[in-house]
Parts: structure tokens; sequence; C-alpha cells
């Protein structure tokens, strides 16, 4: 597996798995509705934002992640992230190689800690994935996410030092 930054031509492979993944309102706080040109928008931030794909040996694309500048001015040394890995893909890596480039890109363009604002408690593997990479729930905030299966569901605040 290879992680690379996302090309334009990456789109249609990432919005094949992103589509249902959204659509599912389970794990991502964006619209179940959302159509691929806003979708695209939003994963594709402008710089200093950075987005990336994980492709296997024949370039199919596993997985997609998205890093940013989490706040502004005097918290602009805070990054943020977002990922999605293909369920097809799921539970081989991805999620985790995605992760340790996301870090290390961060941590080399400056920034000084990563926090993430939104993960569904109820996403058990990622909440799992993100405390092995050393993140802590610094924060819950009750009742933060309609999930369509549990009802209304805590939204983790994670944070880790860079």
């Amino acid at each position: 597996m290879q992680i690379r930054e996302a090309a334009s031509a990456d789109w249609p492979a990432m919005w094949a798995f992103m589509r249902p993944v959204i659509a599912a309102g389970t794990t991502f706080t964006w619209e179940t509705d959302l159509g691929p040109e806003e979708a695209r928008e939003r994963w594709f931030p402008p710089p200093p934002g950075r987005t990336f794909a994980a492709v296997d040996t024949d370039g199919t694309v596993l997985g997609t992640a998205n890093s940013v500048r989490n706040h502004r001015g005097p918290g602009s040394h805070i990054a943020s992230a977002s990922f999605m890995v293909d369920p097809a893909h799921g539970g081989r890596g991805v999620g985790r190689a995605l992760a340790a480039h996301v870090l290390d890109t961060a941590r080399a363009d400056g920034f000084r800690a990563m926090q993430f604002n939104a993960v569904v408690e109820t996403n058990t593997r990622a909440v799992a994935l993100w405390r092995s990479l050393g993140f802590t729930v610094v924060g819950t905030l009750p009742e933060g996410f309609a999930h369509p299966e549990h009802g209304y569901v805590g939204l983790h605040i994670m944070h880790r030092r860079l």
C-alpha cells in the first residue's frame, strides 16, 4: 500500500465508497444526502489543508484522509483530520496507515497537536484505533450525534500531541 497526495482523478473512486458511508449516517457528521460536488469541495481543503489517498499496487483507492488546520490565529498550531476507508478494504490496516501518514505529515508541517472534533462514540473501531495511536478523549458532547440505530449518542473530542 502507498499513501500519496490525492489527485483530482482519484475523486470518482473515492466518492464511490464515501457516498454510502456518508449516506448511512452512522460515523460521519456530514448531511446524509450530500452531493458529490459539495463533498469534493469539503474533502479537498485549500492549503495548508491536504488530502491523501491510500492505494494498492494496481492503483485502487483503498481509503482517503484529509488534514486541515483546526483553528485560526493563536490556535493555528492544532491540526485536525478526517478519514474514510472503503468498507471493502476495512480491517486491513488502511486506516492505521493513513493515520500514521497524516500524523507524520502534520508534525513535519509544524503542527503541535492533532484534535478530532467529532468521533462518534459508537464507532468503537475508530475510537480504539485513535486510542492505540495515543489519542485521548478530552471531552464528550452528550447526545451530539443523531445515530439512525442508537438514537442520540455522544461525540468524542480526541487529542494527541505531535
